[in-house]
């Protein structure tokens, strides 16, 4: 099975906690992450035809990508319980789920701040980290 790719942000302070977040509640392991300022993070993207600032997280599992709150809620799948369970919200239609996602990641810089730099993975989390 190849790996779930999550590509965020490495300025926001948002997408920083919630790669934080993901890695304290994926038991597995399973989820694998990069920023889109990296090298590899503009790569994939780009072979998915992504090549401006990211305006929302990117998850790409089995070779498909996917954004905004359907990717936040398919991620849910690779979580701990009761995280697991967000999963369910996916029968929300996606064009009433993003509303709410858009005007986060609209604010997102004003409301939690953005960082002059990327984050960097600890020495053991950078085995979860493509480059």
């Amino acid at each position: 099975m190849l790996p779930v790719i999550v590509v965020f942000d490495g300025v926001c302070t948002l997408c920083n906690h919630s790669v934080d977040f993901l890695m304290r509640h994926d038991r597995t392991e399973s989820l694998m992450f990069t920023s889109f300022q990296s090298e590899a993070g503009r790569t994939l993207l780009a072979r998915h035809g992504i090549d401006h600032a990211p305006t929302t997280i990117y998850v790409v599992e089995n070779d498909r990508i996917y954004t905004e709150s359907t990717g936040i809620l398919r991620l849910c799948r690779y979580l701990d319980w009761p995280w697991r369970a967000g999963t369910v919200l996916l029968v929300i239609p996606a064009f009433v789920r993003n509303i709410v996602y858009r005007i986060v990641a609209r604010n997102r810089y004003r409301w939690f701040g953005e960082r002059d730099t990327c984050r960097l993975p600890t020495p053991k989390e950078r085995r979860r980290f493509l480059e």
